[in-house]
């Protein structure tokens, strides 16, 4: 590869956040002039309509989620997000969707809420001196994205008819708008906080084991159903964590994906940026609470501090009025959310085999082979 050049990224890329505004979760509109861009995994978190907040400086740019580790290409107006949100664009000589699509190759530690841009700087950045070349691979990946977009499109689909269907069903469980009888949560469930007590967070003896230990992006990355984590922890790290069964509703409690929500398909450890809810047999369906925590998400965002450990509590939590539907309703419920999710597990095949496709081509193209 003679006719490539190597640099680590913090050399072949710049971070240009300064030059933008940074909008507080609390100005999120649902509909406006500008795109809200942060480092949440949701493509576009929100709108706003203040000019005097659009991004001003060069275009397209790459979005690095400094704790979340998500990556973004914009290509047009947008306004930044809040804290975490990184801005990079290439140097000379290196095309911004090139950078995009072999950023989405390196791999990073999960070290949590923690920063992660300090680790994707000192990682290597190839690519080919040739402009027209860098062109023709993005070209061919941009390809293959658009298939795996495709595929992630089917599923949110699923969701909008979940959504639907439980308006339908129930009202809006905010503002109870079909007058349901209501129970504050601690009377139909268990609402327990996750623990990990050790300082420093990362120390390795307390890892490796066999035992899962979820992380707030685990819940952000189930889709409602967690079946997979990226952190284990060995006896040690048991003892002085909390642990959940299948079946709990667990949700985020800070940071970006303040308010995200899934049920366990299996048991797993939580560390304290977790609330398990554990639902009392005869009151309450996972299933349903679960669903219902989704419209709760605006109004915990809107209520937390406006910082990067923006947060909810169990004070927030217990006293939550539930809207009570009969077992039948809950049931039937229950019972459609089960044929979503079986369709569910077929679109996510189709999502698996586009997703290798798509890492196939990157490596291939980064290594000369295409």
């Amino acid at each position: 590869m003679k006719s490539w050049s190597e640099k680590i990224v913090g050399e072949a890329l710049q971070d240009v956040t300064s030059k933008g505004h940074k909008v507080p979760q609390s100005a999120f509109q649902n509909l406006g002039r500008f795109p809200i861009i942060d480092q949440s995994q949701q493509f576009i978190s929100g709108y706003i309509d203040d000019e005097s907040l659009a991004w001003k400086a060069e275009l397209p740019v790459v979005i690095f989620g400094d704790h979340t580790k998500a990556l973004k290409f914009i290509n047009f107006p947008f306004v930044l997000g809040a804290d975490g949100t990184k801005v990079l664009t290439p140097k000379e000589g290196i095309l911004p969707e090139y950078a995009y699509y072999y950023l989405q190759t390196l791999e990073l530690p999960s070290e949590g809420y923690s920063r992660h841009f300090k680790y994707l700087k000192e990682l290597n950045f190839i690519y080919p001196k040739c402009l027209e070349e860098q062109k023709r691979i993005a070209a061919i990946a941009r390809k293959c994205d658009l298939l795996r977009r495709t595929r992630r499109f089917t599923q949110q689909l699923s969701d909008t008819y979940l959504q639907s269907v439980f308006l339908e069903m129930f009202g809006h469980p905010v503002n109870n708008s079909k007058g349901l009888p209501c129970t504050e949560l601690a009377k139909l469930a268990s609402v327990e906080r996750g623990r990990f007590s050790p300082r420093p967070r990362n120390d390795p003896s307390y890892y490796g084991g066999k035992f899962p230990f979820i992380q707030t992006g685990d819940i952000s990355n189930s889709q409602g159903r967690l079946r997979t984590w990226t952190q284990t922890l060995n006896e040690k790290g048991t003892k002085v964590s909390r642990s959940f069964p299948k079946g709990t509703v667990v949700i985020a409690i800070v940071g970006a994906t303040i308010g995200v929500t899934s049920i366990l398909d299996i048991p797993v450890y939580c560390p304290d940026s977790v609330i398990g809810i554990q639902c009392k047999d005869g009151q309450l369906f996972p299933e349903y609470l679960e669903f219902l925590l989704r419209f709760w998400r605006p109004v915990f965002l809107e209520r937390a501090p406006e910082t990067a450990r923006a947060n909810i509590n169990l004070e927030t939590l217990k006293p939550l009025p539930i809207p009570l539907p009969s077992l039948d309703q809950q049931q039937k419920f229950v019972q459609i959310v089960q044929r979503i999710e079986r369709l569910r597990v077929q679109q996510q095949e189709a999502r698996r085999q586009s997703e290798h496709l798509f890492q196939t081509v990157l490596h291939r193209a980064f290594q000369g082979e295409l």
